[in-house]
Formats: structure tokens, sequence, C-alpha cells
């Protein structure tokens, strides 16, 4: 507390990269390939999200366009320029936990959005992978 009283760690943070730089990584995630095997499974996840009896409400199609472009970052910070569907199961929980809502009665039961999303891993097929763009 005596650290901190005046100044906090905080404010001695130096700034590590720009406004352009930023952009433009955004602007390199955009251009990450994704096979359209990937985009069907990250859709697939998403719609298993509804269909399990454990919950209420399931991930919306926002939540596969955010583990569709989350998935690309991902691929971009592991120096790739193609998508996984290891990615895609990476970033599973992250993106799509909070959007799910478990029923009232699986919840008395101890069923978390956690245990959900694994379950809908588990159950959607992974594709294989394709690291070129097709003809």
């Amino acid at each position: 507390m005596n650290r901190q009283q005046h100044i906090h760690p905080v404010e001695e943070l130096e700034q590590v990269s720009d406004a352009q730089e930023i952009l433009a990584l955004q602007e390199a995630v955009k251009d990450v390939w994704v096979d359209p095997l990937v985009k069907q499974y990250a859709a697939s996840l998403v719609e298993a999200t509804r269909q399990h009896e454990s919950v209420f409400l399931g991930a919306s199609p926002r939540g596969s366009l955010a583990l569709y472009r989350t998935s690309q970052a991902k691929a971009l910070l592991d120096g790739r320029d193609y998508v996984l569907p290891d990615d895609a199961k990476a970033l599973a929980y992250s993106v799509l936990g909070h959007r799910v809502i478990v029923s009232p009665a699986a919840r008395l039961k101890g069923v978390t959005a956690e245990e959900v999303v694994a379950q809908c891993l588990e159950s959607v097929p992974v594709p294989g992978v394709r690291t070129r763009r097709g003809p």
C-alpha cells in the first residue's frame, strides 16, 4: 500500500504498439484462410450448444462469428496463414462458455457451461485439414 500511495504501477507502463500496428494486425487476421470444413465445424459447435439437453439458451450466430474470428487470430499468432480445427477447439470455452445459459434443472444437478461446451466438443466430429486454398 505504501508503494502505491502516490503512483500506481499502471501509470508507469510504456506503449508497446501504436494504433497503425493494431489496425494492420486486425486486417492481417481477416486474411487468415479458413477452410469451409472448419467454418462448418465452428457452426456445428455453436449449433450443438443450442441442441444440448442441459441448455436453456445456447450460443447465437454471433458466437459462430466470434469463434471464426478468434480462430483466425490464434492461427496468426501461431505463425500460420490458415486455421486448424484445433484453433476453434482451444478457444471454444472462452468464446462460447459465457454465451451458454444452463437450464435451472441442470444447474441444480451441478452442470456448468464449461461441461456443456466440453460435451459439445466431444460430440461434434472434427474435420480433416486442408492448408491451401482449393481451386
